[in-house]
C-alpha cells in the first residue's frame, strides 16, 4: 500500500489532514491530503516555480503567503478534498531526486499523473489545480489524462512561453533597464537549447541562470502554453487576477483562446498570489500569510465544480 500515515490531525467536523507518501523516482513523493467525508471533487495543487512548497511559501524567495494551505483549507470548508504536493527534490519530496534541478516538466507532469491517480481514491472526480507555473504541469499532465481526471483550473498561469513572460517581467521593473540586453540575450540562447556560461554574465544575474538551473530552464523555455492548451478538450477553469504583475491579464485570454470550452474568472484586483491587492504595499500578499484569499475565489471554484457535476 502506498499510502504512510506519518500526522493526523482533525478539523472539527470538516475535514482529516494527513501526510501522505507515493512513490518517487529515486525515493517517495509527499503531500498533504485533506479528506472530506463523501466528497464527490479533489484538488490536486500544484504549486508554481521555483522551490515554493506545498503551502505556497518559499524561504530562499522570500515568499510567505500560504496560499495554498488557505485555498485547501477553504475548499474543505465546501466538502472538496485536496492534495497539496511537493515537487520532487523538494521539501516533503527532498528524497525522490538527488538534485532538485535536474528535473523537466515531463517528470513534474509524470508525477502529477501518479499524484492524480492517488486522488481517485479521495473522491472520484479529481481536478488538477495548477499555480503559475504549476498550471503548465497541469496542461502537459493532461496530454496523458489519468484516471479519474475530470478537468484543470489553472490559477494565474501564463499563456506565453516562459522565456518570453520573464522578459516582461525584467522590462516591468524600471531599475532593470540596464540589464535588459543581457538577460534577453541569455534568455534567447537558453530557448535555442544552448547553455551560457555563467562567469561571463553581469554578477546580478548568475543566481537566476546559474549553470545548475540552466538545463531545467532550456526545457522549460520549449513549451508553449498554448500549443499544449489545445490538446486538452475536458472542462477547465482559467483564475487571473488584474493586478498580478508577475502573469498578466493578457496571458487568460490566450489560454481561453486556446480552451474555447473553458471557463474564465476575472478577480478584481487580484495579485499573483490569489489574494486582494493591498494599496501601496505591491509585495505583501507574497509575504503576509494572515491575509486571506480572494473574496472571489472560493466562490468561483465552488461554483465551478457545482456545474460542472450538473452537468455530467
Amino acid at each position: 500500500m502506498r499510502l504512510l500515515f506519518l500526522t493526523a490531525f482533525l478539523l472539527p467536523g470538516l475535514a482529516l489532514a494527513d501526510i501522505v507518501r507515493i512513490p518517487g523516482p529515486q525515493g517517495p513523493l509527499e503531500a498533504e491530503m485533506i479528506s472530506v467525508e463523501n466528497a464527490v471533487h479533489v484538488l490536486v495543487i500544484i504549486p508554481g516555480s521555483g522551490p515554493t512548497d506545498r503551502d505556497g511559501n518559499s524561504a530562499q524567495m522570500g515568499l510567505e503567503s500560504d496560499t495554498y494551505k488557505l485555498l485547501a483549507e477553504a475548499m474543505a470548508a465546501n466538502g472538496v478534498a485536496s492534495l497539496r504536493i511537493d515537487k520532487r527534490g523538494l521539501f516533503g519530496s527532498a528524497a525522490a531526486i538527488r538534485d532538485p534541478n535536474a528535473v523537466t516538466i515531463a517528470d513534474y507532469a509524470q508525477d502529477v499523473r501518479h499524484w492524480a491517480e492517488y486522488a481517485s481514491n479521495i473522491a472520484p472526480c479529481v481536478w488538477i489545480a495548477g499555480h503559475s507555473e504549476g498550471g503548465l504541469v497541469a496542461l502537459v499532465a493532461a496530454q496523458q489524462p489519468p484516471e479519474g481526471l475530470c478537468g484543470l483550473i489553472l490559477m494565474a498561469t501564463s499563456g506565453r512561453p516562459a522565456g518570453r513572460l520573464l522578459v516582461e517581467q525584467f522590462r516591468s521593473n524600471a531599475a532593470n533597464a540596464p540589464l535588459i540586453p543581457e538577460a534577453k540575450a541569455i534568455i534567447t540562447d537558453l530557448e535555442a537549447g544552448q547553455s551560457r556560461e555563467t562567469a561571463t554574465m553581469t554578477s546580478v544575474l548568475q543566481p537566476l541562470f546559474h549553470a545548475g538551473i540552466q538545463p531545467y530552464l532550456i526545457d522549460l523555455f520549449s513549451y508553449d502554453p498554448v500549443e499544449v492548451a489545445h490538446g486538452w478538450q475536458g472542462p477547465a477553469l482559467i483564475i487571473q487576477g488584474d493586478e498580478d504583475i508577475q502573469v498578466r491579464p493578457h496571458d487568460a485570454d490566450l489560454l481561453k483562446n486556446a480552451l474555447s470550452q473553458a471557463e474564465q474568472v476575472d478577480l478584481s484586483g487580484g495579485t499573483h498570489m490569489l489574494k486582494a491587492a493591498v494599496a501601496g504595499q505591491p509585495m505583501a500578499t507574497y509575504t503576509d500569510p494572515t491575509l486571506p484569499l480572494h473574496e472571489d475565489l472560493v466562490p468561483a471554484l465552488i461554483h465551478f465544480l457545482a456545474r460542472s457535476s450538473a452537468a455530467e
